[in-house]
């Protein structure tokens, strides 16, 4: 199956998809392999990378994801619209939450297909100072984005803080 990519403008008119995943959990990080996808027997690979805390990283972790994906043969479309999505959850962990923050990807193979599950975890959502917010038209669009290219997405909060924001895309 082929997929195109897709204009950002096209993304934001698009109705987003009923049913997002929310998942939270008290006891372990396994929580989110209730998805059925990227359960440990599913990951082929795996990659790892620290998101520095400075709005000036996010490209510089948006071209390591992309090379990471070139290098899974993830088509260039596939790759295109993981990376938007990376960017874009990348992007909300340095603007809205406390450092460290993390990038996780993981290329898992399900059933007949492969998908690529995008995670970042960060240590909580960051305190917003009055006067400080963004204005509304130029942000906000983020989870729109994430809605219309993710097969599934969801958080997961742990009782430590951390927060790890996650979708499953696809690979092919």
């Amino acid at each position: 199956m082929t997929r195109s990519v897709r204009s950002v403008g096209a993304l934001l008119h698009k109705s987003p998809r009923p049913l997002v995943t929310k998942e939270h959990d008290t006891m372990n990080s396994q929580t989110m392999d209730r998805a059925d996808v990227c359960t440990p027997e599913a990951v082929v690979s795996e990659y790892t990378c620290p998101v520095p805390h400075t709005p000036q990283a996010v490209g510089d972790v948006r071209h390591r994801a992309l090379g990471v994906l070139t290098a899974w043969g993830t088509p260039g479309a596939a790759a295109q619209e993981a990376v938007l999505v990376i960017s874009e959850m990348v992007t909300n962990a340095v603007l809205h939450a406390l450092p460290p923050a993390e990038l996780r990807l993981l290329l898992c193979s399900e059933d007949d297909r492969d998908v690529i599950r995008v995670e970042v975890t960060d240590a909580g959502e960051a305190p917003v100072w009055p006067g400080t917010g963004t204005c509304p038209d130029e942000s906000g669009r983020g989870a729109l984005v994430v809605d219309a290219l993710a097969l599934r997405h969801g958080s997961l909060s742990r009782p430590c803080g951390t927060t790890t924001w996650w979708a499953d895309l696809p690979a092919r």
